[in-house]
């Protein structure tokens, strides 16, 4: 758990210049106008979408090179998982109702669009990471990392904005 947590930390200091592996897999997307612009949008408390799919991208990496999995299918589905442009908090009118459930389907046809050669592994990443939310598991081991690194990082977004102690240790754990 201590790693996972020190990756997590990691990921909020991430640069092409000391992490060039990582971003060797991933840089074709991770840079285009349509990533970036997820910064925009608020993902878990007062952390934005940009840097919940670069936590969630990163951990998936540790967690990859670990497990023997395929890193840039991985890395690059990490990356499109929520790839939606609105702001699930919104819509008092009920338009973003059941979103943990839709918005999987919305990020894979935003992602076909962004990427015309996304294998069926990135397809199931990206369609397959709110499982067990969603009936149906996963099919690939690397659909398996992202869905549990997907997971933690929401865990510790939440953590971070609703617990001021927690959040307090956060800012100086990121600082060093």
């Amino acid at each position: 758990m201590q790693e996972l947590l020190e990756a997590y930390l990691h990921s909020f200091s991430l640069s092409p210049a000391t992490d060039g592996e990582f971003f060797s897999y991933i840089q074709d997307i991770y840079f285009s106008t349509e990533i970036q612009g997820m910064k925009q949008y608020p993902q878990h408390g007062s952390i934005d979408r940009l840097q919940h799919i670069t936590s969630v991208a990163y951990l998936s990496y540790v967690l990859a090179k670990k497990n023997g999995a395929d890193l840039r299918q991985t890395l690059r589905g990490a990356v499109l998982h929520d790839l939606f442009y609105y702001d699930w908090h919104e819509a008092g009118d009920g338009t973003h109702r059941l979103h943990g459930y839709r918005h999987p389907g919305f990020a894979l046809k935003n992602a076909k669009e962004l990427c015309d050669d996304l294998s069926v592994v990135e397809e199931d990443i990206i369609h397959r990471h709110m499982w067990p939310l969603t009936v149906i598991p996963p099919k690939y081991k690397e659909s398996f990392i992202v869905s549990i690194a997907d997971k933690y990082c929401a865990t510790q977004e939440v953590l971070i904005s609703r617990l001021p102690s927690y959040a307090i240790r956060f800012s100086i754990a990121t600082q060093k």
